[in-house]
């Protein structure tokens, strides 16, 4: 049997946290894990404007509440289901995530979760896993699966190469260029046309 894991944000929403940025005007947190390898280092500098600015889950949720799919994800998503089992393997929250994850009809999404105060302010973050997107595709794999892998930035790249097949998906330059032996697409269609080869070899 043969399923595709992808990323979340970029991939089929847009980036939340960049949303967010310009929803609050703070320029500093479009900072994403395009931009920053170390996830650990990325969150403590989110979690620390949010405190300084004394922003709270609420504030985030409902910048949320006005976002939708990116143009077509909700039609890819569809056809890929057609097609095989998706899982989103994502490095978003829980909190975040559920509006948008109705949006797209309930795709399976293994992701983290935020820590809160009684007050609503975020104070730390739980992930399901270390390098848990890899490790997913892994236990897959043990379980005699074959597996697509996609996704946009640096921590995709562990989950993309441990997989059977997969690609990078509207990746910067900067993730393509240094990592030029995956292919990379733009579009739904080639994308779509990448996992139909994976599923049909």
């Amino acid at each position: 049997m043969r399923i595709v894991c992808l990323d979340l944000e970029g991939v089929l929403i847009p980036e939340i946290w960049i949303a967010f940025s310009e929803a609050a005007g703070i320029p500093e947190l479009r900072r994403t894990t395009r931009d920053e390898p170390d996830y650990d280092k990325l969150m403590a500098f989110r979690l620390d404007l949010l405190s300084k600015h004394h922003l709270k889950l609420a504030d985030i949720r409902r910048v949320i509440g006005t976002m939708n799919p990116l143009e077509g994800a909700v039609e890819f998503t569809a056809a890929l289901k057609e097609r095989t089992q998706l899982i989103i393997l994502s490095d978003t929250f829980e909190q975040f995530a559920k509006p948008l994850m109705a949006k797209l009809n309930y795709p399976t999404l293994f992701c983290n979760s935020l820590v809160t105060a009684a007050e609503g302010s975020v104070t730390g973050y739980k992930l399901r896993q270390k390098d848990g997107k890899k490790k997913a595709v892994q236990a897959f794999k043990s379980m005699n699966l074959e597996i697509f892998a996609a996704g946009d930035s640096f921590n995709d790249l562990a989950m993309i190469r441990e997989a059977d097949a997969g690609c990078l998906f509207r990746a910067p330059d900067s993730i393509r260029s240094s990592n030029s032996d995956i292919v990379c697409v733009d579009t739904y269609t080639e994308l779509l046309a990448q996992i139909d080869n994976f599923c049909n070899e």
